[in-house]
């Protein structure tokens, strides 16, 4: 199940993000993907207001994994775009994907052996400086309910 969206400056892409992240729940797994600079880490922004954290939310690059937990779920934040050429088995990918908060993968396509079945993957596209084309593609049965019941 595919549903786009289309927005025209940060603010709305933000808060897009927020209403997705005050509707998810534990152990919910949302693969982001985009071009550089595309605002993959600005979404994770949105969905980290959604959540109520209030920590400053930083790409994370070059710690691979970043951990927010002042809000109502976790925030496990991954950036795996440097395990291109490198093995995920080693940082323990199921235990946040199965845990108690809200997983984001950006660049997910490199660690695509270790995603779980069933996630939610959302693809930036940016159209101008502020516009972004936002594809959502819910796979599995849980992901397919909450798209229906939060985007349409």
């Amino acid at each position: 199940m595919k549903v786009k969206k289309h927005t025209k400056n940060a603010e709305e892409t933000i808060a897009l993000a927020k209403k997705i992240g005050q509707n998810v729940d534990t152990s919910f797994v949302i693969l982001l993907e985009g071009d550089l600079g595309a605002g993959k880490t600005t979404f994770t922004k949105g969905l980290a207001e959604g959540l109520g954290i209030t920590q400053l939310v930083k790409s994370p690059t070059f710690t691979i994994i970043r951990e927010y937990t002042s809000g109502r779920l976790p925030l496990y934040h991954m950036d795996v775009y440097r395990l291109e050429e490198a093995s995920p088995d080693e940082l323990g990918f199921d235990e946040y994907f199965l845990g108690d908060g809200l997983s984001v993968v950006e660049w997910a396509h490199y660690i695509a052996e270790t995603l779980p079945s069933e996630y939610l993957k959302i693809t930036i596209s940016r159209v101008s400086d502020d516009e972004r084309n936002l594809e959502f593609e819910a796979v599995g049965t849980r992901y397919k309910t909450f798209l229906t019941e939060v985007l349409e």
